[in-house]
């Protein structure tokens, strides 16, 4: 099984929040934190900015 990784752009478009919310909310521990891809890349698991976001709905119902 593959894991799809995001990168920034995509997981701002989903999210909808923008890039200083994105990295002050990781600091936070409300959000979750990139996979290193290289010396100077990061990206995210699509699981889990979309179980991020299902938890942010279920706390809104």
């Amino acid at each position: 099984m593959s894991v799809e990784i995001w990168r920034l752009p995509r997981v701002l478009k989903a999210t909808g929040m923008g890039r200083s919310w994105t990295y002050e909310a990781i600091a936070r521990r409300e959000f979750p934190a990139p996979v290193k891809l290289g010396s100077r890349a990061v990206g995210w698991r699509r699981s889990d900015i979309e179980a991020w976001l299902e938890s942010r709905e279920a706390r809104a119902a």
